[in-house]
């Protein structure tokens, strides 16, 4: 089988119906895929019979959690279920378009170097979604980004590095990490790395894969020549994107609010704290913790 896409979700019940459509709509018969649906325990959970009118022979598999896991540990169950030579990580809350899937395939192909890749995702507002396209969120990076230095000089290497200002976004090029929302692994890459590191429950996982990729060698790539829509943080509620549109009550919202910011602890604990001083180690700490505050205000 060609393709294994992985889509983990949670209370996202109608985007997910389309997400799914647009798949079955517009990959080719060229490409042999399966979807696996990870369900992590939603209120409006799904029916296998909600998708009989849509998949017609196409190969479905829905698995439901008993508690939301988190979106590493639910994909981890998917891989285990997949067959695919490459696995498609893909939101919920994401549209495909014509001839996206085979493309990628296509570039995978042709690209042995690649561990991972994506293609641009366009938000509602018709912006490229920046997460896309990232940086490693170095010390450095990340000071120039939350201070808004980065946005004074965006076309900057040394200034724009958490979003790669500098590059190119017309054209293909490596990056240091991508979005979970639309992220093709090979298969013999993400074995290699050990697949996702539970540690993190939502937020960061993606850009640790990536970053676990990139010390074993393998390239992560941006693929311009397609897209796709992303609403963006549709089922975390609290993405100024997609508020109005999302179904999250505030006990999720501030769930997946402390989970971001531990997600940036977790990195900087795991790949940073034995690179850098030890007094720059307490600044980074104690801003990721001024930073929470601020984010319930």
């Amino acid at each position: 089988m060609d393709l294994s896409i992985i889509i983990v979700n949670y209370n996202t019940k109608d985007f997910l119906k389309k997400c799914i459509k647009s798949i079955v709509d517009n990959v080719s018969k060229k490409i042999s895929y399966e979807i696996i649906v990870i369900d992590n325990a939603s209120a409006d959970r799904i029916q296998n019979s909600e998708f009989s009118f849509i998949l017609q022979n196409q190969n479905l598999q829905l698995i439901f959690n008993k508690k939301n896991l988190g979106f590493s540990k639910a994909n981890n169950i998917g891989i285990r279920k997949a067959q695919g030579r490459y696995i498609l990580f893909l939101n919920p809350d994401t549209v495909m378009q014509k001839n996206v899937i085979e493309k990628m395939v296509e570039f995978m192909d042709n690209h042995k170097d690649a561990g991972a890749a994506t293609c641009k995702l366009i938000m509602p507002n018709g912006q490229i979604d920046d997460a896309c396209h990232r940086g490693f969120p170095t010390p450095w990076n990340a000071f120039c980004h939350f201070s808004g230095i980065s946005r004074l000089f965006t076309k900057s290497k040394l200034f724009s590095g958490y979003n790669l200002g500098f590059k190119d976004l017309n054209k293909i090029h490596e990056i240091d990490a991508l979005a979970g929302a639309f992220m093709l692994v090979r298969r013999v890459a993400g074995e290699n790395v050990g697949w996702w590191d539970e540690d993190y429950f939502f937020y960061g996982e993606d850009i640790d894969f990536c970053y676990m990729l990139k010390q074993n060698n393998w390239k992560v790539y941006f693929v311009p020549t397609v897209s796709i829509l992303h609403y963006k943080g549709v089922s975390g509620g609290i993405k100024n994107i997609s508020k109005k549109i999302s179904t999250a009550d505030k006990e999720t919202k501030k769930r997946v609010t402390h989970a971001r910011f531990n997600a940036m602890r977790i990195f900087y604990k795991k790949h940073y704290e034995n690179k850098y001083p030890k007094l720059l180690t307490w600044l980074v700490y104690k801003a990721i913790s001024l930073k929470e505050i601020l984010a319930f205000f």
